[in-house]
């Protein structure tokens, strides 16, 4: 297990630019666009090529997704990105899986059924959906699904999750990958503690609607990052693994 001296991240220096780059990545993944535009124009940073990255396109999905309003989020999809669901079927399962949940939800338990052996069913041809298929499917059993086992399928969690997902697909396909793309060659647990580290920015900038966070909060966070990235470089000892550059980080 590694054990990290918190005192080492006061020796990382940590630039504005690196801080800015940060939070505007944040905002336009967040698509928080008024904000993420007084952003830029208030400090000057840098923007990506493609900025804004489709923040107005993306936004009203996103929340349609998060809504439960499955179906107009994946018309809206397939408009802006017509195989994005085609070739994701995960995320095209999670999201019809959302309509299916929202049927259950108002007790339209006959249109529930029809609408899962027509669009869901067909996933059963594959092995990993069958259990899935089924837990949706005992929904139909209970007179209160939301007080049965599978309770949390109608929770607003489920629903964030499945719109993140699909807002993290999108994203990609404008060719714009956010700083929380994390490094998969090292191994789980090592993935595990660069995660929790870097999920600190959210709670870090949840508040970024309304109010930006201070610089010096944003600082010990990429000090923080910097050393857990270069601790895991010397733990995992390869050489085809180069010195972590925080500045290549950012823009990977």
């Amino acid at each position: 297990m590694m054990d990290l001296d918190p005192r080492q991240y006061d020796n990382v220096a940590i630039d504005d630019g690196d801080v800015r780059s940060v939070v505007l990545s944040y905002l336009v993944h967040n698509c928080f666009k008024e904000t993420a535009d007084s952003f830029v124009a208030t400090t000057g940073v840098k923007v990506p090529d493609n900025y804004p990255v489709g923040m107005d396109k993306r936004k009203p999905i996103y929340h349609f997704a998060l809504e439960g309003n499955a179906l107009k989020a994946i018309e809206l999809t397939e408009q802006l990105s017509p195989n994005l669901l085609e070739e994701n079927m995960d995320l095209h399962f999670d999201l019809l899986s959302l309509h299916f949940v929202e049927l259950v939800c108002t007790r339209k338990c006959s249109e529930a059924l029809e609408f899962a052996q027509s669009k869901l069913t067909p996933f059963g041809r594959v092995n990993k959906y069958v259990e899935k298929l089924e837990d949706f499917m005992a929904l139909l059993a209970y007179e209160e699904p939301e007080n049965s086992p599978m309770f949390h399928l109608l929770s607003s969690e489920y629903r964030q999750h499945v719109a993140e997902s699909l807002n993290g697909a999108i994203l990609g396909c404008f060719l714009y990958l956010s700083q929380y793309h994390i490094f998969l060659s090292y191994s789980r647990s090592s993935i595990i503690k660069i995660t929790s580290t870097l999920l600190t920015v959210r709670l870090i900038l949840i508040s970024a609607h309304s109010n930006m966070p201070s610089y010096s909060a944003l600082q010990r966070l990429l000090q923080q990052t910097t050393v857990v990235r270069q601790s895991l470089h010397q733990e995992s000892n390869k050489d085809e693994h180069a010195p972590f550059s925080l500045k290549a980080f950012l823009k990977s």
